[in-house]
């Protein structure tokens, strides 16, 4: 639970007031799911009768700041923000409380996957993105909770907002990755089984990244699993992480074609929907996908 207080002598968390950041905001986030009950006050400056147990982050200079000249950097060059110091500085102690498997593991997918992109873009490093339109980072997600003009929205009030939501993206950030990281063990199992060129789930799980990190799935072109529509489907694999070009697209035929037609273009009974993309196709039971996996082989 969190609370913000007015008096810095009662405060067990301590950081800026003013325009609010994605790095002390999710550092707030990240303080309130490990301590569970902080009190927090948002300042100018560092004075008064601080509490010596206090936290005090992205304001004062000091172990959790990262505006002095000294100020720790990633070995890639990036400069820790607030997050960052706290999560390298509590991130295990954190994920052992939780009871959390594979602490190493999770704790570097963590920083990898959210972590240090808020520590970049906070530093001014930010990504390289080609696209005709505009993209929103989580950053720019959470400046949006800063008062706007000519309304009557409280500074404080709406960094309570902002952090709310910066705590369910961190925890759900978390369960993913925990989820795939067992995902990944058992679909390295299959790989191991899987003699072809189409992995078989038993029920849908996050099987791309283990697939495109082991050598010994180069050969696999699809994957079959259960649908949370109903149904089964068949979905193309990429040639790797960074290129995202298929290893092999369905059929031309198939593309954009559903029910009967479907049916009738592939002769399988039971098929429902392939994506005009050519990138997945589903249908009704797993004899029926199964033989759809054929046919786009052939």
């Amino acid at each position: 639970m969190i609370k913000l207080v007015t008096k810095v002598e009662e405060a067990t968390c301590i950081t800026h007031n003013g325009t609010m950041h994605a790095d002390e905001v999710f550092a707030t986030a990240f303080l309130e799911v490990y301590l569970k009950d902080i009190k927090v006050i948002r300042v100018a400056n560092i004075n008064g009768n601080i509490n010596k147990d206090a936290i005090i982050y992205d304001i004062g200079r000091g172990k959790y700041d990262h505006h002095q000249e000294d100020a720790k950097l990633r070995e890639n060059g990036i400069k820790y923000s607030s997050i960052g110091l706290l999560w390298q500085e509590f991130g295990k102690s954190f994920l052992q409380k939780e009871k959390v498997e594979n602490i190493e593991e999770v704790f570097k997918a963590m920083d990898k996957e959210l972590i240090e992109g808020l520590d970049a873009i906070d530093n001014g490093i930010f990504p390289d993105i080609d696209a005709p339109y505009k993209v929103k980072t989580l950053s720019d997600v959470i400046k949006i909770f800063n008062p706007s003009s000519f309304t009557e929205e409280n500074e404080n009030s709406q960094f309570l907002k902002a952090e709310e939501f910066a705590k369910e993206i961190f925890m759900e950030t978390l369960y993913n990755i925990i989820g795939k990281i067992k995902a990944k063990s058992i679909v390295n199992n299959l790989i191991e089984e899987t003699d072809g060129v189409v992995l078989e789930l038993d029920e849908y799980m996050p099987y791309e990244e283990a697939i495109l990190t082991n050598e010994k799935a180069d050969n696999i072109v699809f994957a079959i699993y259960p649908s949370n529509r109903g149904g089964y489907a068949i979905k193309t694999i990429s040639k790797s992480l960074d290129d995202k070009t298929d290893r092999l697209l369905l059929p031309e035929k198939w593309a954009g074609l559903s029910g009967c037609e479907l049916e009738k273009v592939t002769g399988v009974k039971g098929a429902i929907f392939c994506h005009s993309n050519r990138f997945i196709a589903t249908a009704k039971t797993k004899e029926a996908i199964r033989k759809l996996a054929t046919k786009a082989l052939q």
